[in-house]
């Protein structure tokens, strides 16, 4: 069995968007090959666990998005190997590079820097070591 926990406090004033949004999860997690089931528990302070359990061998194949950015993430033996690199052209850098540390993840800070080729970079590194390089180019 493999277990999913996903754990958040809910903001009272956020309820009816936080339905919305725990009722898209669940259909998502639901989606998903060997998806068993999803429970979710609530304290009176507003603390809530989701619990969403899969069977123990199915590989995991998700589809996530951002704007016009879709990657197709799998875990199918063949699709990739852990310490794969995507490059990913972009405008707006700052605004992103921004937006990710906002969320001060203690063990991926990243910085933007000036690439060999002249084009404005920073990359972000998940747990497995895969690794997202984003580029703005800039004209010269």
């Amino acid at each position: 069995m493999i277990l999913t926990v996903f754990r958040s406090r809910l903001d009272p004033t956020h309820g009816v968007a936080y339905r919305e949004m725990a009722a898209h999860m669940r259909a998502l997690a639901e989606a998903m090959p060997g998806f068993i089931s999803y429970k979710t528990f609530a304290a009176e302070d507003g603390e809530r666990v989701s619990i969403i359990e899969f069977e123990p061998d199915s590989p995991v194949y998700l589809q996530v998005s951002r704007d016009e950015l879709v990657l197709h993430l799998s875990e199918h033996f063949g699709d990739c190997s852990p310490g794969a690199k995507i490059f990913v052209n972009t405008t707006g850098l700052d605004a992103l590079h921004a937006e990710i540390a906002s969320r001060r993840y203690r063990y991926n800070r990243p910085e933007i820097a000036t690439a060999p080729w002249g084009d404005r970079v920073f990359e972000v590194t998940d747990p497995f070591s895969n690794r997202i390089l984003f580029n703005e180019v800039v004209d010269s």
